[in-house]
């Protein structure tokens, strides 16, 4: 089984600063980790390998430093890594990210063949748009399976596979057929540590590198800035909250406790009490 994971170097989300003045992210001295849903979706792709053969190959775009991330992955157990990297996917939104991986992803089949799956996570942490994996299946004409929670059953000979996604008001059991891309929720499974044979394979191993012509990236005008409409007018830190929280002393009634809470609520928030009875009147 030939499966192909889309991992992200992303900023540690817990250290992310904001420029003052300019208002933008400040990448630069914060720490890189690789996206934590991909690495849900990489367990999974691994399982599977594990359980039927084949190979698992993880790709990434980004700057020569994401090969750091993708060294990562190979130690936990990938068989290959493909960093696309290339001035021209510099400032590239969504749209332009998800040409570029497809046109490489295509690349990869015409190299080292055909392939069953392809995984991404839901979504990234820097960004959260989960528009990539979506993205990536409309260009490849994939069958798509988002907000995937478990992985119920998968026939290699078959070609099929069987999931469940979570849905609105509980769960779905979908079973669509090979090559399909899975997008993977978070805490689906417990990712595993990689050997230490791994670890000294992912020391030594050779990072194949692609630009945007190796990958037989034709039409540059869709990579990049240039090929990206989206607009980002401002990023900004929430305003720290200077309001504590209130303490009502509870009754002996439990109904005037709920009083007395709703009261006190109310008259901190007034909206909030009209809000409520406008919902209760059925206007």
């Amino acid at each position: 089984m030939k499966i192909l994971v889309c991992i992200k170097q992303v900023p540690d989300s817990a250290q992310i600063r904001v420029h003052p003045v300019t208002n933008t992210i400040m990448r630069q001295g914060v720490p890189t980790i690789i996206n934590p849903y991909d690495l849900f979706s990489l367990e999974e792709a691994l399982k599977l390998r594990d359980k039927f053969g084949g190979e698992v190959t993880v790709l990434t775009m980004g700057p020569p430093m994401a090969a750091d991330s993708l060294r990562r992955a190979l130690a936990i157990g990938a068989d290959r890594a493909v960093l696309l990297t290339d001035r021209f996917f510099a400032g590239a939104d969504t749209l332009a990210t998800t040409y570029a991986l497809a046109q490489a992803i295509r690349k990869i089949e015409k190299t080292w063949g055909d392939l069953d799956l392809v995984f991404t996570g839901k979504q990234t942490i820097d960004g959260d748009t989960a528009q990539v994996g979506p993205g990536v299946a409309k260009r490849l004409n994939l069958l798509l399976l988002t907000y995937v929670s478990k992985i119920v059953e998968a026939d290699a000979e078959k070609r099929e596979v069987v999931i469940e996604r979570r849905a609105e008001g509980g769960t779905q059991v979908l079973k669509t057929k090979m090559p399909c891309l899975i997008a993977m929720l978070e805490g689906t499974n417990e990712v595993r540590r990689g050997s230490i044979s791994d670890s000294l394979r992912a020391a030594r191993a050779e990072i194949i590198t692609w630009s945007a012509k190796d990958a037989e990236i034709e039409d540059l005008t869709k990579c990049g800035l240039k090929g990206s409409p989206t607009i980002v007018k401002k990023v900004f830190a929430p305003p720290v909250r200077t309001d504590r929280a209130a303490f009502v002393e509870p009754e002996k009634n439990a109904g005037e406790s709920a009083e007395a809470l709703l009261e006190a609520i109310f008259k901190r928030h007034p909206a909030l009490e009209e809000d409520m009875t406008k919902l209760a009147s059925g206007f």
